[in-house]
């Protein structure tokens, strides 16, 4: 640039070489300002060039700090990788294999020879054994019993960290006057003919869903301690359990959707498409009743939900019964829903401050640093009022929170002029203003929170988790894994244990009256165990 600037001055500067020729001097003249001319557009064209490559740049750097945040580890090893594919795969479709033939076993038994022989027991496991009494005397004529024999089944029981067999004796009488045989009924299993008690069933479902250990690793480890249980066993016991407790989570989700304000998310999940040998990707959803930050008593719940798609047609399916706050982000299939006037939307103030916060972290903007200053003074409100009534917060937020999102809103739009319309920068300012009557919609309401953190907080497992659920064969796998997360999360809000209440289901629900399920639910569990035993396994 200096030598172009040189190259100007020295053509200005040769006044008194310039010619006394008029029409000769106003040639160059010409000359002179085409070469002027063409300079300037250089330099405009390469400042544009400048300006497109620190752009890219911004956002090379964005997505490389995006990458950084959700980036796994990968194995190196192919064919490992390869192999714990092909295990997911086939653990995930002998599980719908087992819900279809419990479907189908009513009409279409299975023929004998077909049933696989089943292992004894170890016998190194230590024993319990349960004696069944029947009555003293016969039912019949009221004479005196005797026993003639007795049948002994044997149920393997799982106790945290070892296994244990309980033996379920029923002794058989006799009765001395009329021969009638008397014995007490076989206990109830959770699933019928199965070996599983109720606590090492709620521990396959917790390892599996909850500690992301998928069934055949899960095979791998009772192998080790002597007990032989194949991953196909494993998978039948997962299709059993969801059976019995699929009633449960959809009392839960009706709790859920009987809330006034509900926060709602998704994750992706991938899944085997069985006719093409590829995968596809399903969505599991969840939207999550939580008021305690509001100082409310009414019992917190996780309700998930899968869908093959991710079309807005499946919230507003999972919401028509729903009246009251949406907080969500800021995906468009939630938009069906704010048309109506049944919902109204609350923003999330979460996913608000990311976007200056990626930048943040991807250029050092002392923009981005700004922003996220004055977002802070806003979200140390609500530290303040947490666990507060809703009518305390609301004035908290009207009083203090107010004044600070109206000097953000002001210096938002005054920064966006100083920025250019195709930066990084600018989409992050368009997100907060687009949005701007969603994301203040909680100061006029104490019982909305400032984000929809409840509900990415009700995802993190799932994420973590989603290799178990890889490739489930069939949308039902999914379905599954929405079944048991729905229970095993609503625990977790609640206090418990979910193996513990997992296991206090299963021990019960086989023979629970229908009409009183909602006994079983967390929330009443919790109410019948101490608040110290509620964390014990």
């Amino acid at each position: 640039m200096r030598a172009r600037c040189g190259t100007v001055a020295a053509m200005a500067l040769a006044i008194d070489q310039l010619p006394d020729d008029v029409a000769t001097l106003k040639r160059l003249l010409v000359e002179r300002d085409a070469e002027v001319a063409r300079r300037l557009t250089e330099l405009e064209a390469q400042r544009a060039e400048m300006l497109t490559a620190r752009l890219l740049i911004e956002k090379l750097k964005l997505q490389i700090a995006r990458l950084r945040r959700i980036q796994f580890g990968r194995r190196s090893e192919q064919h490992d990788a390869r192999v714990e594919q092909l295990e997911l795969i086939v653990e995930e479709l002998e599980t719908g294999l087992a819900a279809s033939s419990a479907a189908t076993e009513p009409s279409t038994p299975p023929s004998p020879r077909t049933q696989p022989v089943r292992k004894p027991l170890p016998s190194t496991l230590p024993r319990e054994t349960v004696v069944h009494a029947s009555a003293c005397t016969c039912p019949d004529c009221g004479g005196t019993l005797k026993q003639i024999g007795e049948d002994v089944a044997e149920q393997l029981e799982f106790i945290p960290e070892h296994f244990k067999v309980i033996r379920h004796v029923r002794p058989k009488f006799a009765c001395g006057k009329c021969s009638t045989i008397v014995q007490a009924a076989a206990p109830s299993r959770p699933i019928d003919k199965g070996i599983a008690g109720p606590g090492l069933l709620a521990h396959v479902a917790v390892s599996k869903y909850l500690d992301h250990l998928p069934l055949y690793r899960q095979s791998e480890i009772y192998a080790r301690q002597g007990v032989d249980l194949e991953r196909s066993t494993l998978a039948d016991w997962i299709a059993g359990i969801t059976r019995l407790v699929t009633p449960l989570a959809e009392l839960v989700g009706r709790h859920v959707i009987a809330a006034t304000k509900i926060h709602a998310d998704d994750t992706p999940v991938p899944v085997l498409d069985p006719g093409r040998g590829k995968t596809k990707t399903g969505r599991l959803w969840v939207y999550v009743r939580d008021d305690r930050p509001a100082a409310s008593t009414d019992p917190p719940a996780a309700y998930y939900r899968y869908t093959p798609t991710r079309e807005g047609v499946h919230p507003r399916a999972h919401l028509k019964d729903f009246r009251g706050t949406l907080q969500a982000d800021g995906y468009s299939g939630f938009d069906g829903l704010y048309v109506e006037d049944r919902v109204r939307e609350a923003a999330c103030w979460a996913h608000a401050r990311r976007k200056f916060y990626d930048l943040q972290v991807a250029t050092r903007s002392p923009l981005a640093e700004e922003a996220l200053t004055r977002i802070q003074k806003i979200y140390a409100i609500e530290e303040r009022v947490r666990g507060k009534p809703p009518e305390v917060r609301r004035e908290a937020r009207q009083t203090d929170a107010v004044p600070l999102l109206k000097d953000l809103q002001q210096w938002l739009v005054g920064t966006r002029t100083k920025v250019s319309a195709k930066s990084e920068f600018a989409a992050a300012i368009n997100y907060a203003l687009n949005r701007w009557d969603a994301l203040t919609r909680y100061c006029g309401d104490g019982a909305i929170e400032i984000d929809n953190n409840a509900a990415e907080r009700a995802l993190r497992g799932p994420v973590l988790s989603r290799k178990n659920f890889l490739f489930a064969g069939a949308d039902s796998g999914g379905e599954r894994a929405a079944v048991l997360y729905t229970l095993l999360q609503t625990a977790k809000l609640n206090g418990l244990d979910p193996e513990a209440y997992l296991r206090f289901v299963l021990e019960r629900i086989a023979e629970h009256p229908s009409n009183r399920l909602a006994e079983l639910l967390p929330w009443n569990y919790a109410q019948t165990v101490k608040p110290d035993e509620r964390l014990a396994a």
